[in-house]
């Protein structure tokens, strides 16, 4: 508004009867923006406040896990020790071949001790 001011252009809401072209109507216009400058913090305060009430009771904040565990295991022995492909082990589990790369990075790279399908 301020580089838009600087050229000569105001503006006018007409439902709120704002108009920066006058001294009254600018005075509105900076009042409305901070009054939503003010319920926007607010809005992110309690967004914060709730999610930290959350993590102490122990609910899970965000979206849950595409895979368990368990899961995550069978797919890195099926790609680490039988050879399979990452998009094959994906598409087996429902998963995109990214997703199921992003959670088997920094896993322990040894293959699979007790694997049944080891390779020979």
């Amino acid at each position: 508004m301020e580089q838009l001011g600087a050229r000569g252009i105001h503006f006018h809401s007409v439902t709120e009867n704002i108009d920066t072209g006058s001294s009254g109507g600018r005075l509105m216009f900076h009042m409305m923006a901070a009054l939503a400058e003010f319920e926007r913090s607010l809005i992110s305060e309690r967004t914060r406040a709730g999610m930290a009430a959350a993590r102490a009771r122990g609910c899970p904040i965000g979206r849950p896990r595409a895979l368990d565990d368990q899961q995550i295991q069978a797919a890195r022995c099926a790609v680490r020790c039988r050879g399979a492909t990452l998009a094959s082990v994906s598409s087996d589990f429902g998963v995109s071949a990214r997703t199921l790369q992003r959670r088997l990075v920094g896993l322990d790279t040894a293959e699979c001790g007790d694997c049944p399908r080891r390779k020979p």
